[in-house]
């Protein structure tokens, strides 16, 4: 008999069955555009899941600069310059307890980004709230999402990487420099990463006590696809619950960081080894083959 395992108090949910084994999706939680290398035409490519401490980078990487096309209605400014910025993308669980933030910054390259909130609202979301801030990064901006049917914060893992990968597949859509400086660009740009992040040395783990009844788990690691679900389901499967949190896409990395507690407690120095030896071995894994999104 299947049960239902909280995996976010506040955040996210997912159904495993009795063996802890992530539901396998047999159809496509949606699909994403992407730029078709040799007709230049927009497909679509179907999307499987098998399954603050924030830290901004101020690395750019100097590339020949791709052209955008000719319909983008996102209408990003480019501005006279080759050097290409990292591409940010913030999932925020924590920052509103009625909405999921969004933050995607790209320089002062973004428009609008009209196409992408059409994009998640395909996704049965809403944006209930939207705004954009200046600062020496970049533009931000910024979205308040909810779940079209419920009016409350998104809080199935799944659907939080379908927005994840939407709004990254938007970007690469628009803005096809950016393909060479993101993960996914592998998948769904014209200008895959020339160089592939080494696990080993990109991953870093860190567990510390927040508060008597919950501890603060940050892990930084190379991005894939479907890692946040990918994520929830390891650090859940030794019994931690995972109450909050905030996923960045930064560039070819990603950086979580998760509220977790074991049986309403702070974990122990123990089991936070634990979890930190478990989180190791799961992300040496080869990743997801490309055939599974």
């Amino acid at each position: 008999m299947a049960m239902a395992i909280s995996a976010w108090r506040l955040g996210f949910h997912f159904s495993a069955t009795t063996d802890n084994s992530l539901r396998v999706l047999e159809k496509p939680i949606f699909r994403v555009p992407f730029l078709n290398a040799s007709s230049g035409f927009i497909s679509t490519k179907p999307c499987y899941f098998l399954h603050k401490r924030r830290l901004l980078s101020s690395g750019t990487t100097i590339i020949p600069r791709a052209a955008a096309p000719a319909t983008d209605v996102q209408n990003g400014n480019q501005g006279e310059t080759d050097i290409v910025p990292t591409p940010i993308v913030i999932i925020d669980q924590d920052l509103d307890p009625d909405a999921t933030v969004v933050e995607i910054t790209f320089g002062d390259r973004l428009g609008a980004l009209l196409d992408t909130m059409r994009a998640l609202k395909d996704l049965g979301l809403n944006v209930v709230k939207a705004n954009v801030f200046l600062d020496s990064s970049g533009k931000h901006n910024k979205f308040s999402i909810t779940k079209a049917d419920t009016g409350r914060k998104v809080e199935d893992p799944e659907l939080l990487e379908a927005i994840r990968l939407t709004i990254i597949n938007n970007l690469i859509q628009y803005h096809p420099e950016s393909s060479s400086q993101l993960a996914m660009g592998a998948a769904f740009g014209l200008l895959p990463p020339k160089e592939q992040v080494d696990v080993d040395i990109a991953t870093h783990i860190n567990i510390s006590d927040d508060g008597p009844d919950r501890s603060l788990f940050y892990v930084e690691t190379a991005d894939r696809p479907g890692l946040l679900v990918d994520l929830v389901k390891s650090i859940t499967d030794i019994d931690i619950a995972v109450e909050s949190g905030e996923f960045d896409t930064e560039g070819l990395l990603a950086k979580a960081k998760f509220h977790v507690s074991y049986k309403g407690k702070a974990i122990s120095k123990p089991l936070q080894q634990v979890l930190a030896n478990s989180l190791r071995y799961f992300l040496r894994r080869p990743a997801t083959e490309e055939s599974s999104f």
